[in-house]
């Protein structure tokens, strides 16, 4: 056996130490996790900056060669079930786990379609008069209050912006430079609680992998950050998360057998946690086939189990149980299941999606100027 074949999935701290505690925490004073100092609690002003992409583990191997970083102090807490942008965002901004906003995925099945839901779009194109982000996701983000968040400009009428940023103040940038302007602008006009994002990182690693171009951009986020403290008044809190790690897959891709696919109507998910949905009266076959052919590199899970083991949170509704499938495959190993209906646009090198360690540890650090 290999040495992963002990190794248990990261199931997700919600209530404790999780991502959907920080805004409740450092925006509505609702609750004061342990792992938030008080000098963070107490600051006048509190910047929270979302580094998509920037696990714990790959950030604590590189942290030597990050100078404004090290400083920080911190550790890690869990990202979602799946660790995926989509669900983890959505979680951060809202406060819940994707058991009860429902973007619990990548791809997911609303009204008998499959839906992008970071591009809003299925197979017919964009689908956002065909299903309302605000519908689709009903959790207010941010406690119903309307806070500052900065982010890409392409980003702003984006459906997913809709689903998880609804009623916020969006402050554009088109680059790393007008992110800081930005942010700089809104700290010094006063703004007590300011929500930034940057999704460098997680783009150079799917395109990139672990290479030179990803210790580069690291470099960079890192002299983003001292930009912004440097030019901030006192006590401002700057607290840094992320809403997931990665894995270097590169070409381990598993096409599904002839067996599994003529048990399945479609998959939905993504390719380090796919979602198999059963055809009528096959699910206990479907399990079973599953399970012999990819427990030795994947995590074979009934819905019903993920549920009961509180993958998704505490609560499911009814409405997010309609988006799960069958049988989930959630990759141990650093591979990716291949769905056909799946179109990439490149091929993507670091992924992630699955319940690991370098997926769910996310950072949990600060600093107070």
């Amino acid at each position: 056996m290999k040495s992963s074949d002990y190794i248990s999935p990261v199931v997700p701290d919600y209530g404790r130490s999780c991502v959907t505690e920080l805004v409740p925490a450092l925006l509505e004073a609702e609750k004061e996790p342990s792992w938030i100092s008080d000098d963070v609690l107490m600051a006048r002003q509190v910047v929270l900056l979302v580094l998509d992409g920037l696990g714990w583990g790959q950030l604590q191997s590189r942290i030597s060669d990050l100078p404004t970083l090290k400083q920080f102090s911190g550790g890690s807490i869990t990202t979602v079930a799946p660790s995926t942008t989509a669900a983890a965002l959505t979680s951060i901004t809202t406060g819940v786990p994707p058991g009860e906003h429902g973007l619990i995925g990548y791809r997911i099945p609303v009204q008998d379609k499959i839906l992008n839901t970071l591009r809003w779009s299925t197979g017919s194109g964009d689908a956002q008069k065909e299903i309302p982000p605000t519908l689709l996701q009903p959790v207010q983000p941010f406690g119903g209050q309307r806070p500052p968040v900065v982010s890409k400009k392409k980003f702003q009428n984006s459906g997913f912006s809709a689903a998880h940023m609804i009623d916020v103040r969006l402050h554009g940038y088109e680059n790393r430079d007008e992110l800081v302007s930005e942010t700089v602008a809104l700290v010094n006009n006063g703004e007590p609680f300011i929500y930034v994002y940057w999704d460098g990182i997680d783009l150079t690693g799917h395109e990139f992998g672990f290479s030179d171009r990803y210790e580069e951009e690291l470099f960079s986020c890192d002299q983003m950050v001292k930009e912004i403290l440097d030019r901030v008044g006192p006590e401002v809190a700057l607290f840094i998360t992320a809403d997931h790690g990665q894995v270097s897959v590169e070409d381990n891709l598993i096409s599904l057998s002839k067996e599994i696919t003529s048990l399945i109507e479609f998959q939905s998910g993504e390719p380090r946690f796919r979602w198999l949905h059963a055809r009528q009266g096959t699910k206990l076959e479907l399990f079973q086939a599953a399970k012999e052919q990819f427990e030795n590199v994947a995590w074979v899970m009934s819905a019903d189990d993920v549920i009961s083991q509180g993958w998704f949170g505490p609560k499911v509704t009814e409405v997010a149980r309609t988006r799960f499938g069958d049988v989930a495959l959630v990759a141990r190993e650093p591979v990716a299941f291949l769905d056909a209906a799946e179109v990439m646009s490149i091929e993507l090198i670091c992924r992630h999606g699955s319940l690991t360690a370098d997926e769910m540890h996310v950072p949990a650090i600060s600093v107070v100027t």
